[in-house]
């Protein structure tokens, strides 16, 4: 018999901080998100830290006596990472360190740590590497005891490269040979990109998690990875799909997320071109989610960061399967309705309605609901841009009706 293969979880706990400029709602939303994350690195979140304050403590994030109360619990819980919401600085990190003695992670280190395991091509975890080098570069003076500086005496007196400075350029170039490695892969890209020809492009955009590798196998009915966790896909998949006789490229893009970090950001621009050169954008949304609102407002944000926020976009609302409402029953009348009281009808007379008819779809890719449709508004979508391309093509793609009742 085959045993069960067991998987050994991580003892976590995750941190955030109330200021400002981040109410406690919102930090609740993001640290549902982090512990997500944590489980898709491996880790199981134990507690939840967080503490209000005017703004986070530079020296040590959260203060003193909240600081003494996490290392206290980790000690009598045998706690083996903290992982942080937020960045912390090289500085934060070293004087948390001397108090907390478990690992420290925070927000970035744990979405480079998820890449960094799901990169399978060379160009994916060439990019990660980049990422984590550049993440790595002002932090190494923490990092590992042998750094320290090498003490005076008899034979090592004068000018001389200390160790800290030797590890600073040993990755300072690496950071240059990565960046000449992915200039390379990116100029046969580049010519991969040109020999297919002119073929209508589309690409699936979205939040991390939202069903745009499973809505790309029903669509192509190719086999990409999926899974029920944060950046399953990480390397751009290309497809030629083929609705009714018209042929178009389709290309599944690496989920993005709140808070991205802008390492990352960075080094996966070039995996990016595949959005940027494309004639039309799906703009997935799992409306299931509550924050699906804040996850628009993300990807919309990275969308005129990489300069592509002006192309035609078609919002796909996914998951209409899932979605569940919340309800008022007729004698309360404390409970004040908000947006998560809205029916999916209800939810359609509101902005949703300024997208445009044409402009907005709803969709159950896993349960294969209103599929026809969406590959009907593809089809006119890809059709309208194929014959402003070939006008003397024209005559070659009827109108979808006419496909089905062929």
């Amino acid at each position: 018999m085959l045993e069960k293969e067991k998987t050994n979880f991580e003892k976590t706990v995750i941190v955030g901080v109330v200021t400002q400029n981040q109410s406690e709602e919102k930090l609740f939303e993001y640290l549902d998100e982090l512990e997500f994350l944590t489980f898709t690195a491996g880790g199981e979140v134990v507690k939840r830290f967080w503490q209000k304050m005017d703004k986070p403590n530079p020296k040590t994030f959260l203060g003193t006596g909240k600081m003494d109360e996490i290392a206290l619990y980790c000690k009598e819980n045998d706690i083996s990472s903290v992982i942080f919401d937020d960045e912390l600085s090289p500085s934060q990190q070293k004087n948390i360190s001397k108090i907390i003695d478990s690992k420290i992670l925070d927000r970035t280190n744990l979405i480079l740590d998820i890449f960094a395991h799901r990169a399978e091509t060379s160009y994916a975890r060439t990019q990660v590497e980049l990422a984590q080098c550049q993440y790595l570069l002002p932090r190494l003076s923490g990092m590992w005891t042998h750094l320290e500086r090498q003490k005076g005496g008899i034979g090592l007196r004068g000018p001389g490269e200390t160790e800290i400075e030797t590890d600073r350029r040993i990755v300072r170039d690496r950071i240059s040979l990565l960046k000449e490695k992915i200039k390379t892969i990116d100029k046969q890209q580049s010519v991969q990109r040109g020999n297919r020809g002119a073929m209508v492009r589309v690409a699936l955009v979205g939040y991390t998690n939202v069903g745009k590798s499973t809505l790309m196998n029903v669509i192509s009915k190719s086999e990409v990875f999926v899974e029920n966790k944060l950046f399953a896909t990480l390397d751009t998949t290309v497809r030629k799909v083929v609705i009714g006789n018209l042929p178009f490229l389709l290309s599944d893009t690496v989920g993005f997320i709140r808070k991205l970090p802008t390492q990352l950001i960075e080094s996966f621009k070039s995996t990016l071109d595949e959005v940027r050169e494309a004639d039309l954008l799906l703009h997935i949304v799992d409306i299931s989610h509550a924050d699906f609102e804040d996850h628009i407002a993300s990807v919309n944000q990275i969308l005129m960061d990489i300069k592509s926020n002006d192309k035609p976009v078609i919002m796909v609302f996914n998951k209409i399967d899932a979605y569940q409402h919340l309800t008022i029953e007729e004698d309360d009348l404390m409970t004040e309705k908000t947006p998560r009281h809205n029916t999916l009808e209800e939810w359609k007379q509101t902005w949703m309605s300024k997208v445009g008819a044409e402009n907005a779809l709803f969709i159950s890719a896993i349960e294969k609901e209103n599929l026809e449709e969406f590959r009907e508004r593809i089809y006119e979508k890809v059709r309208q841009i194929h014959i402003t391309r070939f006008p003397y093509n024209k005559f070659l793609y009827p109108d979808f009706k006419d496909i089905v009742v062929e």
